[in-house]
């Protein structure tokens, strides 16, 4: 093991935590809910453009603790895009090779900026078979598999040190209502819901902590069930949240309450919030709205007040060929004008 390289590039990291400063948590206001505050922690504004920044700076410290990644070391991940643009960027910091497996119908802005940060695409055609193609790539290549579906619960500190949870209760604390009543959290991994989860129970906070779920993830019906042998046949259509097989990072018993969210939906949110901020959010960001907005109405029929904070996961600059295009959306995801009706009635 070459030791002087480990503490070279643990170093390379923590410089690049400290230069980059924290992302903004916006308030968002919505006079149809009186007494109710939203807001959205906006995980944009990372250096690679998402909330995804954060578990790749985790899993390369994680790696490089373990002696999992040395000097020249091949970095293969299964993503479907925003984790693996995040990790090309931290390989090309530390000069590392670094290949993503992904389904050939990820974004073709995310492939763009994979490859801008150097690193190349390996594609399958169905999210089912990212797994096994990285095994297979790391072991034909001797490098090292991120497998950001078992790590990313474990290498992220629960506990704070900076984490996403202790961000957003830092940030919260001269609100109206500075203890969240809920945090609205979709599941990719299923690592930064256990994040909040565990920070929100070891702090003994009342928050109640929501994690919404796409069409076609198992992830609900797993958390209902408890059966780790569940598959779905197809993939998400929502790009970054969802899968078709239970996740090792998923901690079920963090998680008070699951909401499905049709895709429509969540498209349909995503475009409503792009009138709200003048910019342009993922359809993640859209399934987190929605179901912000289901316990906003909630709340509001019960009488109750308080905040509500959840996550803007990344820019829809992405999504330009897919959820912002008309054609693409209503060939591929349907008709999302029930959905922008439901929410102008929830609005009113």
């Amino acid at each position: 093991m070459n030791n002087a390289w480990t503490k070279y590039a643990i170093s390379e990291i923590n410089a690049d935590a400290q230069r980059s400063a924290d992302t903004h948590l916006i308030r968002l206001p919505l006079p149809a809910f009186p007494g109710i505050f939203i807001y959205l922690k906006d995980e944009s504004t990372h250096p690679t453009g998402s909330l995804k920044h954060r578990l790749a700076r985790s899993l390369f410290l994680y790696g490089l603790c373990n002696g999992w990644i040395q000097e020249g070391t091949p970095i293969i991940e299964a993503s479907s895009g925003s984790t693996a643009v995040s990790e090309a960027w931290f390989a090309r910091l530390l000069g590392l090779p670094f290949i993503a497996v992904m389904p050939a119908c990820t974004a073709k802005r995310k492939i763009e900026q994979i490859a801008f940060y150097g690193g190349r695409c390996h594609f399958v055609e169905s999210a089912c078979e990212i797994y096994a193609a990285s095994e297979t790539l790391a072991q034909e290549l001797h490098g090292h598999y991120m497998d950001q579906f078992t790590y990313a619960e474990r290498a992220t500190d629960w506990r704070g040190n900076n984490n996403i949870a202790d961000s957003i209760y830092r940030q919260m604390r001269h609100e109206p209502h500075p203890i969240p009543t809920h945090i609205v959290m979709s599941a990719g991994t299923g690592g930064t819901s256990a994040t909040i989860g565990r920070y929100i129970r070891y702090q003994g906070y009342d928050t109640r902590l929501t994690v919404v779920d796409p069409q076609n993830s198992v992830f609900l019906d797993y958390w209902q069930q408890r059966d780790v042998s569940l598959r779905s046949p197809v993939g998400s259509k929502i790009e970054g949240i969802g899968r078709p097989r239970v996740e090792p990072s998923f901690i079920p018993d963090v998680v008070d309450e699951m909401l499905r969210v049709p895709d429509a939906a969540s498209v349909a949110t995503a475009h409503w919030l792009e009138s709200q901020l003048g910019r342009k959010v993922g359809a993640s960001t859209g399934t987190n709205m929605w179901g912000a907005l289901q316990l906003a109405a909630r709340m509001r029929d019960e009488g109750r007040t308080g905040s509500i904070v959840t996550l803007l996961c990344d820019s829809g600059e992405r999504y330009l060929d897919t959820y912002y295009n008309p054609e693409w959306v209503k060939a591929t995801i349907g008709d999302t004008a029930p959905w922008t009706a439901e929410i102008a009635r929830l609005l009113r």
